[in-house]
């Protein structure tokens, strides 16, 4: 069943992950957490996130019985993404394993999804997208892209906000029937990661190989050069 959502908009949060917690910890859910700005931004491992103004920043809190599953929801934000910069942009987006939204080899979105249990279980599925950004730090400039500097047009978050959730929303109602293979075979559709040569970091070494497949874990298989096949579950990844 489609969650019915309440969107809650804020113009300046530390993260909206971070609020989403608390609202999870107070025991509610289908709630999209949505601000203009955010202090203290993050990506995975920690990593800081620039969430200057012109971005949009958002967190959808759903209430999960599976925990194990949420890995999914992250595919399903970043196509959700993807189809609607396609959409409102005409601009080729795809989606680079595990959790990035790129146009060209420019990073445009990147999907955080965490979880917490307790009062429940929830998964908080944070996504910030690049919409109205002119400009970035030094420090990711060269690998950054927006709607703005692709498009040379300006877009308003609440539309956006709302386009993504309805997207979300149609890929969602597989994800609760269960049927994972569906959700997969979307991402695979806008995959910039399958065919190409990759270097993979894990917390087990470093791995260079072909990407070949997406399993229905979600998890990246790479061939290696000597021919072997890897399963890559976590890490990131680099196009050689």
């Amino acid at each position: 069943m489609k969650p019915d959502f309440k969107f809650c908009y804020f113009d300046v949060l530390s993260s909206t992950n971070d609020k989403a917690m608390e609202f999870a910890k107070e025991g509610k859910s289908s709630l999209v957490v949505v601000a203009e700005r955010q202090e203290k931004g993050r990506g995975r491992f920690g990593r800081e996130w620039s969430s200057g103004s012109g971005g949009l920043y958002m967190t959808i809190v759903l209430r999960e019985k599976d925990l194990d599953k949420a890995k999914y929801l992250t595919f399903i934000a970043a196509v959700s993404v993807a189809k609607v910069i396609c959409k409102i942009a005409d601009l080729d987006a795809k989606v680079k394993w595990p959790n990035d939204v790129l146009i060209g080899h420019k990073k445009i979105c990147g999907i955080l999804t965490e979880t917490i249990s307790g009062n429940g279980n929830y998964a908080l599925v944070g996504i910030g997208l690049n919409a109205n950004q002119k400009k970035f730090p030094k420090s990711i400039m060269r690998n950054s892209t927006s709607l703005k500097i692709e498009s040379n047009k300006n877009y308003g978050i609440k539309k956006l906000s709302n386009l993504i959730i309805e997207e979300f929303n149609n890929l969602y109602s597989r994800y609760d029937k269960r049927n994972y293979g569906k959700i997969i075979e979307a991402w695979k559709e806008y995959s910039h990661t399958l065919g190409k040569l990759i270097k993979a970091k894990t917390l087990t070494g470093t791995y260079t190989g072909k990407a070949v497949d997406v399993d229905e874990e979600c998890n990246l298989i790479l061939r290696l050069n000597d021919g072997t096949m890897k399963k890559i579950m976590e890490g990131d990844i680099f196009i050689i």
